[in-house]
């Protein structure tokens, strides 16, 4: 047997406005922490450089004091004039010796230049430089291979090395007081980080605030646009449109409640009043016949009611799927004509049909729908007036035209005719039949077309009205 478990909820996340500012503060810092590392290199590179111009130098002198010895004397004196020349220098150390490792002059010998480097000197300048540690200096050196001019003397090795502490104390502090200014500069970053991006997310704020005053009371409540930047104007416009939908779905839903009270309020108070009238004495049996008969057509109308609101609510809902076969539209208002034909024929109204055409849809539901503009047509039309029904191809489309004698419909009741309930009687001749229906024939007529694809409109000119309905081809 499986046991299902509810979904652990999930705890609400970081507000926008802390990712924003922690991403801000990142890449802020990361920023400042790669500019400090390549500042550190430029800063090792450019110290490096110098003590190669400053060995390179020492080297060049040295080799003009080996040039000078070309006898046996300026060989001895030459100890004398290396320390002569680089004696008072105390932060070089300084190392010459012979084709055997024989040292023929040391400064600093605390540095102990490593034997790697005295054992591949260069030939020619620039001479690599090489660092090494001792202790806790830090010595930076190169060595060269230096000819005598004396003849049959072996060439003396020139090793150079500079006392670099001063420069990794400068680094370090250096390097010091970068780290701590990144982390003010990153503090910092996110300190102005949270404002902007506060002061950036006003609108937002704005807009909840807007929306938690918007209830079923209040649906006229826009958010603001004029104040949001234009990412966030375009959702405020986007919530608007559907603030509009919405209010005119609510309104359209109180209005149709309201209507719905009012259609079943009177069958219901006929019911009522009738029922207590005949149970308020005793009656025979063709009295009460009659009562029975009258309710049973208070009752046929709430059921047809009931059934026209349940036939829209499933359009209304998709699940209004009609059958495609190919319907004659000619021969379905025929039929229809022969129907209305004793109606008609007793209030001297004349039923004209021209044109032909088809379209594939259901047949019951498309008779329904011109059944219901025929009926509207027959109840608004005047004695002696005619009703012209026209079916034509347009643009591989079919237009029915269902057009009748009489008052023409107001301008303002015409976008509305459409609607659930809606009677445009007021402006129209209250010829015999007004009143039967319950508002709902048009509405009903609106779903069957949309549901088949087409579309349906009304205008009014000065001698009557048309109804036309327009539907896909075959």
């Amino acid at each position: 047997m499986t046991t299902y478990r509810s979904p652990t909820p999930r705890s609400p996340g970081a507000s926008l406005s802390t990712r924003l500012t922690l991403l801000f503060a990142l890449v802020a810092s990361a920023a400042l922490a790669l500019l400090g590392g390549v500042t550190l290199l430029a800063l090792n590179l450019h110290f490096e450089a110098q003590d190669r111009d400053i060995l390179q130098a020492h080297l060049q002198q040295a080799r003009h004091l080996l040039a000078r010895v070309d006898n046996t004397g300026a060989l001895a004196a030459l100890p004398g004039d290396l320390n002569a020349a680089f004696g008072t220098q105390k932060d070089l150390a300084v190392r010459v010796q012979g084709a055997y490792a024989q040292p023929l002059f040391e400064q600093h010998s605390e540095a102990r230049i490593p034997p790697a480097l005295m054992a591949h000197p260069a030939t020619a300048p620039p001479a690599p430089l090489i660092t090494w540690r001792e202790g806790r200096n830090a010595w930076r050196g190169s060595a060269m291979v230096m000819p005598l001019p004396m003849p049959g003397a072996a060439p003396l090795t020139v090793a150079m090395a500079l006392d670099i502490h001063h420069h990794e104390a400068f680094t370090t502090s250096f390097r010091r007081a970068l780290i701590g200014y990144v982390l003010l500069a990153a503090l910092a970053c996110a300190l102005l980080g949270s404002w902007v991006v506060r002061r950036g997310l006003r609108p937002l704020l704005l807009m909840r605030a807007q929306a938690e005053r918007i209830g079923a009371g209040q649906l006229d409540a826009r958010m603001p646009v004029q104040e949001a930047p234009i990412e966030l104007a375009e959702l405020a416009a986007t919530l608007n449109a559907m603030l509009a939908r919405l209010e005119s779905a609510f309104a359209r839903l109180s209005t149709y409640s309201s209507d719905i009270a009012h259609e079943l309020r009177t069958p219901l108070s006929n019911l009522m009043t009738q029922t207590q009238v005949a149970l308020a004495q005793p009656r025979d049996a063709a009295a009460y016949r009659e009562v029975l008969a009258s309710n049973a057509e208070e009752l046929e109308r709430l059921s047809r009611t009931v059934a026209d609101m349940l036939f829209l609510a499933q359009a209304e809902h998709g699940e209004l799927l009609p059958s495609r076969q190919p319907v004659a539209l000619g021969a379905e208002v025929r039929a229809l004509f022969d129907f209305y034909e004793a109606l008609a024929e007793d209030r001297g109204i004349a039923l004209r049909l021209q044109g032909d055409g088809t379209v594939p849809g259901d047949s019951l539901m498309l008779r329904r729908a011109i059944g219901n503009l025929l009926s509207n047509a027959l109840r608004y039309t005047p004695r002696g007036g005619a009703i012209d029904v026209t079916v034509a191809p347009r643009d591989g489309q079919l237009v029915l035209r269902v057009r009748n004698d009489g008052t023409p419909i107001a301008a303002e009741a015409l976008p509305r005719l459409f609607e659930r309930f809606y009677r445009a009687e007021s402006d129209r001749s209250h010829a015999q039949g007004q009143g039967d229906g319950a508002g709902l024939g048009l509405a009903i007529t609106q779903a069957i077309v949309q549901a088949h694809g087409g579309r349906i409109s009304a205008r009014a000119d000065e001698s009557g009205n048309t109804l036309e309905v327009v539907l896909p081809g075959a």
